[in-house]
Formats: C-alpha cells, sequence, structure tokens
C-alpha cells in the first residue's frame, strides 16, 4: 500500500535554480577495474607487462538535470568500464602488432601517451567530459594504481 506524503508550507523548489552540485562515485568504495599495462620508455620494471587493480573515483559537479541527479551513475561507470580487462598500451608499442597478430586486438586500449596512473585520470576526465550532458561543467578522477600510488587532479 502506497503512502502519500502531504506537502508542508514550506515554497516550491526550482531545482534549475538549485545552483552547481557535486555527485561523488566511489568514495567509500571506490570503482574497480583490473587492467595491464606498461610504460614503454621507462627503465625500470614498470617497462615489463604488468597490471593493477586499479581504484577509480569521480566527482562530477553540474546542475540537476530533469531527472534530479547531476549524471546517471550508470554513464559514468560505463566509460571506466571500457578499460576493464584491457592492455592499456603508448601509440607505437610494438605489443599493439603482437596482440593483432594473435587475435587479441580487441583487449587493447591504445593511448597517445604513456599509460600511466596520472595519464589515465586525465583522459578519463577527458572522456567523461565529452560523453555527459552539457549541464555538466567539471569532472575530477583519481586513478589509484596500488595502495601507495594515487594520482588525481
Amino acid at each position: 500500500m502506497s503512502q502519500i506524503i502531504p506537502q508542508d508550507d514550506s515554497p516550491q523548489v526550482d531545482l534549475s535554480e538549485a545552483g552547481q552540485r557535486t555527485l561523488q562515485i566511489g568514495d567509500d568504495n571506490p570503482i574497480r577495474i583490473s587492467s595491464g599495462h606498461r610504460i614503454l620508455h621507462h627503465d625500470g620494471k614498470c617497462s615489463r607487462p604488468h597490471g593493477h587493480n586499479y581504484e577509480i573515483t569521480v566527482e562530477v559537479t553540474g546542475q540537476l538535470t530533469e531527472e534530479g541527479w547531476v549524471v546517471d551513475k550508470g554513464d559514468v561507470t560505463d566509460i571506466i568500464d571500457a578499460w576493464d580487462h584491457r592492455f592499456l598500451v603508448e601509440e607505437g608499442d610494438p605489443l599493439v602488432d603482437a596482440f593483432e597478430a594473435s587475435g587479441d586486438g580487441d583487449a587493447l586500449v591504445v593511448l597517445d601517451h604513456p599509460p600511466t596512473a596520472e595519464v589515465m585520470s586525465v583522459l578519463l576526465e577527458q572522456r567523461m567530459l565529452d560523453a555527459l550532458p552539457d549541464t555538466v561543467s567539471d569532472v575530477s578522477v583519481s586513478v589509484s594504481e596500488t595502495g601507495e600510488l594515487c594520482a588525481a587532479y
């Protein structure tokens, strides 16, 4: 049985005048993806192919939509999930040819820059700004590669 809650005497709220709001996604429970990568022109052990269980948090700021939210959380997670169980490489990495020759070319995400946590956060922010509604004014993405390394803006 449904219950109707009567309105009080408060004035009607116009959501279009609510100002900028920030949606925090993953603050206490980060979005987790597993991805491989390597830093091609690095002299250390990160030049070898390896993987991480990344933890990602996102803040999206903007005006409320007619649906009453800043953005649909599913739209944000869809962008991040495109990198889940993929191997991230920089353009020109010989692994691109190796993956394609093995029939696993669809497992690659080829970036214009080295696939560091810092670059990942910048690129995810840009992809979200490009894909999310015009009501979104800012996106901030934090990418934790390990418990010791986190890149954020």
